[in-house]
């Protein structure tokens, strides 16, 4: 079993920045591709980006790439996503999410192993 703990959510102004973590039980965590997806009111949940258990392959999707940045620290057992221009749009709740494999995380619908309970991110304009 591995649970998700996320943390970092708040209300920020357009433009600015937040950092969101990710703190798994466990001692496999490595073996865990890791994912951040994302839920707005009215709207599918969506996939945000994702990192192998190795850290080395990283996914985004199209409307965060370039202002978003997920990374991982293995040894603390933490997934981290860094959000900066953060626009009103990206107002949702953030999940944390774990597999044994990237593709399951990237799935449609996604249906990970492993949920956190969320933590919510509010932009205002």
């Amino acid at each position: 079993q591995v649970q998700l703990v996320e943390s970092g959510g708040g209300l920020v102004q357009a433009g600015g920045s937040l950092r969101l973590s990710c703190a798994a039980s466990g001692r496999t965590f490595s073996s865990y591709a890791m994912g951040w997806f994302r839920r707005a009111p009215g709207k599918e949940r969506e996939l945000v980006a994702a990192i192998t258990g190795n850290g080395i392959f990283t996914y985004y999707t199209n409307s965060v790439e370039g202002r978003c940045t997920i990374s991982r620290d293995n040894a603390k057992n933490t997934v981290y996503l860094q959000m900066n221009s953060l626009k009103p749009e990206d107002t949702a709740m953030y999940y944390c999410a774990a597999d044994n494999s990237l593709l399951v995380l990237r799935s449609v619908p996604a249906a990970p192993a492993y949920w956190g309970q969320g933590t919510q991110v509010t932009v205002s304009s």
